[in-house]
């Protein structure tokens, strides 16, 4: 009986394939002898990866260091299929450990992804990966490669849904090659298949673009980038004229890439793990958990019965930071027969309406887009729900103001990043003077916002169950409007916009943050798919 071959006996050999039939064709026949190939361990002078065509072993150049893939496949069982499913990862983990490195990624794809829609896994690939891999990406990898002309990215350890995302979006690459899971009828079934069967470069076949340039001779323009020590040494340099290797003991002093030197902003991210939930990390989250539930029920019930002088001392104690760092206006506290005051916030949870209630020690009212109706009903302040139609909005905010404050977030999303998106220009037609404050949030564990429509529900529960969360408020000097309410010319759109600019870079001031154009249709469009409208009735 003759003994059918182990699919795992050669871990690269469906990378060799795909780059056999995307740098040489279908046929196997123009490869790079020995003799015009080229390897050296000194680092490439930049000038001479200009204009090239770079093959880059993702893991070893543009990453500062070779982590673990715990902390990736994580991120994708939790983001994708749950808290359950990240902790039977946890669970089976050390077990994985005894296998050999092919065997153990295979195990970890098949736990991580089995039964979850190819859909959500890209979305995950998209908005919550790209962030863990700039904070890991090498500034050094990214001068190598940002000039070529062409690049084609390996990655040895992650299945290609998992950092193509990044790798298109952020750094530009053309291609990339890497494992494919098997996936039946919208679900992947956690096996990874030994070829890729399609691969694209700006829509034209890569094997059909790589083989014309085999004909004509221009094969030797191919630069290799790989780690010392590696197999994929030996099959980068069969393929380029010159590789370029670098040994682990050169990349300690690598530097990480700054946040001023991302390729492309990193404005917007989803997610709940605030941090890297690497094996230690995530026994601690875990263990956690059912703690932080309970904590963050207790918390959100005594900021919603009991009265702020009682609730923010109790907040404190139980390890929620609130910073006032400049006070409210004097007469905030006082009642106004004209009306209410309007407060202008940059948008960071949803709790910022709450924390300025808090600080004010007196209700308001604050006007939302699209929440959740639960998260309307629980609320401990008056929510007032706008119509997206700008005359009726206005109207209902004037006849809100007028009988009390008013709370408005302008960006009509929230950010996560230092980063302030456009504001809308329609409270600047209210009143003639408004009051900026400052918002700053920091969490350790949780993300308290999400794109998720079955996920938003729990916003304000996520933020609650964060060991140590954070709160920083500051209330600036009021701000002139172009325009008032009691103008009889009626509203320049041109100055409304001017007004709300104006009111957006005094804020950005007091915050150092960025100003951007993005806004809330651009974020959910990028992480969702959506425009992130939640239907509910409204709240009157």
């Amino acid at each position: 009986m003759v003994k059918k071959p182990s699919p795992f006996r050669k871990p690269f050999s469906p990378i060799r394939r795909l780059l056999r039939r995307n740098l040489s064709g279908r046929h196997y026949r123009h490869p790079t002898t020995a003799a015009t190939a080229k390897t050296t361990t000194s680092p490439p002078p930049a000038e001479n990866l200009q204009g090239q065509t770079l093959i880059v072993d993702v893991e070893a150049w543009l990453l500062r260091s070779r982590l673990s893939t715990f902390a990736y496949f994580m991120v994708v069982a939790v983001e994708a299929g749950g808290f359950l499913r990240g902790f039977l990862l946890l669970l089976a983990y050390p077990f994985m450990c005894l296998l050999s490195g092919d065997m153990r990624l295979r195990a970890m794809v098949m736990v991580a992804f089995f039964g979850l829609r190819e859909k959500e896994v890209a979305r995950v690939g998209k908005a919550v990966l790209p962030k863990l891999f700039l904070e890991e990406m090498a500034m050094e990898g990214l001068d190598a490669v940002k000039d070529a002309r062409k690049v084609v990215a390996v990655c040895t350890l992650f299945p290609r849904v998992m950092a193509e995302g990044f790798l298109k979006e952020y750094l530009g690459v053309d291609t990339v090659v890497g494992k494919e899971v098997l996936a039946v009828a919208g679900r992947y079934v956690g096996f990874i298949v030994d070829e890729a069967l399609t691969l694209q470069m700006d829509g034209v076949p890569v094997g059909v673009e790589m083989k014309e340039m085999m004909n004509k001779g221009k094969h030797e323009e191919a630069f290799g980038l790989v780690g010392t020590g590696g197999r994929m040494n030996h099959l980068f340099s069969y393929y380029c004229k010159e590789t370029y290797a670098v040994s682990e003991t050169d990349k300690t002093a690598w530097q990480p890439l700054p946040r001023d030197k991302y390729p492309n902003p990193l404005v917007f991210h989803d997610g709940r793990l605030a941090f890297t939930p690497t094996f230690p990390a995530a026994i601690a989250m875990y263990t956690y958990l059912p703690f932080g539930i309970v904590l963050a029920i207790f918390r959100s019930l005594a900021y919603s019965l009991l009265p702020y002088c009682v609730s923010i001392p109790l907040g404190a104690l139980t390890g929620i930071r609130s910073r006032v760092i400049a006070g409210p206006p004097i007469d905030a506290t006082e009642k106004s027969k004209a009306g209410g005051r309007l407060y202008v916030c940059n948008h960071r949870t949803l709790l910022d309406p709450i924390t300025v209630a808090a600080c004010l020690n007196k209700p308001v009212t604050a006007v939302t887009y699209s929440v959740s109706p639960v998260s309307e009903l629980i609320a401990p302040i008056r929510t007032a729900r706008l119509t997206r139609d700008r005359d009726e909005d206005r109207r209902r905010m004037a006849a809100l103001l007028a009988r009390g404050d008013l709370v408005v977030c302008p960006e009509g999303t929230t950010c996560r990043e230092p980063y302030l998106l456009r504001f809308s220009p329609l409270f600047t037609e209210l009143t003639a003077e408004v009051t900026p404050v400052a918002l700053e949030t920091n969490v350790d564990m949780f993300y308290g916002t999400s794109t998720k429509p079955a996920s938003k529900v729990l916003d304000p529960l996520y933020f609650m169950m964060n060991p140590r969360p954070d709160y920083r408020v500051e209330f600036l000097d009021p701000v002139r409007t172009a325009t008032s309410t009691n103008s009889q010319e009626g509203h320049n759109k041109s100055h409304t916009i001017e007004a709300a600019n104006r009111v957006q870079r005094v804020l950005g001031e007091a915050l150092a943050f960025k100003l951007t154009e993005q806004t809330r249709k651009d974020k959910y469009m990028m992480l969702a798919g959506n425009e992130g409208v939640v239907e509910g009735k409204v709240k009157k």
